[in-house]
């Protein structure tokens, strides 16, 4: 099939324990657009001015967005930020548990997590 019936990524749902205090974490830590909790509930949060959304969707369930690859947590958001190491001082600043910033063939990166354990990516 040469043409995909796909034009886009709109959303990734994203497991949490307390929606409340999750979607302000999102808001504040990392300066992502809070556009609503419904009644479901859910947390709307808005990536800059793309069409792509992040979804928090509560669970009292022990559970994450990321997965293993053997048996080692890994990543399966990531963020792009032209100021990486002004955004891993902020997060480290923000008391987010957050790893080194490595390098590969010029490509630098970090790993970080939310609130909730989810293992993110920030690279540039």
């Amino acid at each position: 099939m040469s043409n995909s019936f796909i034009d886009q990524v709109h959303y990734i749902r994203i497991p949490v324990r307390d929606l409340a205090f999750s979607a302000e974490w999102y808001r504040e830590v990392l300066g992502l657009q809070l556009l609503t909790i419904t009644e479901d509930p859910f947390a709307i949060i808005k990536v800059n001015e793309g069409p792509f959304l992040l979804i928090l969707v509560p669970t009292a369930d022990e559970t994450f967005a990321h997965f293993t690859i053997n048996n080692e947590s890994a990543f399966n958001i990531g963020f792009t930020s032209p100021e990486l190491i002004k955004f891993h001082k902020h997060l480290f600043e923000n008391g987010v548990k957050v790893e080194e910033i490595k390098e590969d063939k010029g490509h630098a990166y970090f790993h970080f997590y939310d609130p909730n354990g989810n293992k993110l990516q920030a690279h540039w």
